[in-house]
């Protein structure tokens, strides 16, 4: 996937980047939306809208089958919780409507577990126009079938390799991320090495073993939807998300070893961002 042309990140050029400013209220580092969730994930949801707000966001709201709006009530205390139409064709109508159309930036997909469904709801946030569409998990498995012309011009992809080769119809050992991101018109980011449909490309080092733990790509994905939300560009999100997530795994790392969980990595996000901000 690499290449000897990718530039490498470090610290340097993300604070030559630099971020947008904070300003003096939530509503000046922008909405993050999080949709996906199910009886048998729904911690990805949580992972995912925790981890935007760690790095900056400014509000979060999540929009959920309603078996577990309860659930997600009670331990997102920071959130908005919404239901998901019970009927998973019928389009999003009052308040979650709202709330995703108004969004910075919206994620689809962690937690979801059924294709249909996670079609279904992709075609239903399609017909909002939302500003910045992130998609993860089983939102790419399903993206195939969508017809591009109805995504946002600003569209961040998060694969893993198995997602990426089904991006591209196949089963490559080493999925082409460049066809990926010129196929889909879509900033691409897998595994540290993220793309343009342009062609730019950069690559993010360090990370280590200890990121392969269920939930990571769930933090991973919900911190470059709250970069997004923050009014920063969809290549650039998916770099600082990409390597304050990998820096999160490094710096657990060296204090713990492997072993980690992926709930312990949103916190480290912050810490990470401080490391650049800071300087």
């Amino acid at each position: 996937m690499s290449s000897s042309t990718d530039t490498p990140v470090t610290p340097e050029l993300l604070r030559s980047w630099g971020l947008p400013d904070p300003g003096d209220s939530k509503k000046a580092r922008g909405d993050v939306i999080v949709i996906g969730g199910s009886r048998r994930s729904p911690g990805a949801v949580f992972l995912a809208g925790e981890a935007a707000l760690r790095v900056g966001a400014g509000r979060l709201a999540v929009v959920v089958p309603a078996s577990i709006e309860g659930q997600l009530g009670v331990v997102m205390p920071e959130a908005a919780v919404y239901s998901l139409p019970e009927d998973a064709d019928a389009p999003l109508e009052g308040k979650p409507r709202d709330a995703v159309a108004s969004a910075d930036a919206v994620l689809v997909g962690p937690g979801f577990d059924d294709p249909d469904e996670t079609l279904a709801t992709l075609r239903a946030v399609a017909e909002l126009d939302v500003h910045c569409l992130i998609l993860d998990a089983f939102a790419l498995g399903i993206l195939p079938d969508i017809d591009r012309s109805t995504l946002p011009r600003d569209l961040v992809l998060n694969p893993n390799k198995e997602e990426a080769a089904i991006l591209l119809g196949g089963d490559e050992d080493d999925p082409d991320l460049h066809e990926i991101a010129r196929r889909y018109d879509a900033v691409v980011n897998c595994y540290g090495h993220v793309v343009t449909p342009g062609g730019d490309s950069w690559r993010v080092d360090g990370g280590g073993p200890g990121l392969g733990t269920s939930g990571s790509g769930d933090v991973l994905a919900g911190a470059i939807a709250g970069f997004a939300a923050r009014g920063v560009e969809p290549a650039q999100a998916a770099v600082w998300g990409a390597w304050a997530h990998a820096r999160a795994g490094d710096r657990l790392t060296e204090a713990e070893g492997i072993g980690f969980l992926a709930r312990d990595l949103p916190h480290e996000l912050t810490r990470a961002l401080n490391e650049v901000t800071r300087g």
